[in-house]
């Protein structure tokens, strides 16, 4: 059974944490060639929304359908062709750069981890690097190299929680470049940010989370600032 897809349909999602409500009746769809932005404030469940499309928290309500086909129709098979970067980097300090790649690399069962673990340290900028220990990179380095860790599989759907977190404006640039490739070449994207400057032009629609609920969804008209305060005030 094949398990490429190129859409990913939330329906009536919801977390409960205790009497606490993470996430309630979110539903939204992704297509491939997009990138879906989680706009909100602190709170309101863009994490929890993250970690739900990743399989690594289950809804108490609700569904995501992977093309047509539920985690519980997919099994574990699924993570295959998920990319994460979190606030959690899943790098090993105590490895090199390149090792770090290449232990995903062959954790996915790659044949070709080493070519891919050098184009991987080549669009990091982290070549002259890629020997040196991790623990010694500095945040904006680290978050470079995690983001080729996410990337290193070619997933279909690429998850990113913050991914603008320590780089330089520099940095920040490449990144987007990066995401239009990725965007251009078919791959979905769901980036939750508050970043909006950053996001301003790289976002094909918005997603407004407030105290755990979709208050309004968009797909451009305006600039995004603004359109991220009247969602959000008018919530």
């Amino acid at each position: 059974m094949s398990l490429d897809f190129t859409e990913v349909t939330a329906t009536d999602l919801g977390r409960h944490f205790g009497r606490r409500k993470a996430l309630s009746q979110v539903s939204f769809e992704c297509r491939a060639g997009e990138v879906l932005g989680l706009l909100g404030p602190n709170g309101a469940g863009k994490s929890t929304l993250i970690a739900i499309l990743a399989t690594l928290l289950a809804p108490s309500t609700g569904h995501v359908a992977y093309g047509g086909r539920t985690v519980n129709d997919l099994g574990a098979r699924l993570r295959s062709t998920l990319g994460l970067l979190g606030h959690d980097l899943y790098l090993y300090p105590e490895l090199t750069a390149r090792e770090n790649l290449l232990f995903f690399a062959r954790l996915y069962g790659l044949s070709d981890a080493v070519p891919r673990t050098s184009a991987a340290l080549d669009a990091a900028n982290l070549a002259d690097r890629a020997d040196d220990q991790v623990l010694s990179f500095s945040r904006g380095m680290r978050q470079r190299l995690a983001l080729e860790r996410a990337l290193i599989h070619a997933p279909r759907l690429l998850l990113l929680d913050e991914p603008f977190t320590g780089l330089d404006q520099a940095s920040s640039t490449a990144l987007v470049d990066r995401l239009q490739t990725l965007k251009r070449n078919g791959c979905l994207i769901v980036l939750a940010t508050h970043d909006l400057e950053v996001a301003e032009g790289l976002l094909s629609r918005a997603l407004y989370l407030r105290n755990g609920r979709l208050v309004a969804q968009d797909e451009g008209t305006g600039p995004l600032r603004e359109r991220y305060r009247a969602a959000i005030n008018a919530s």
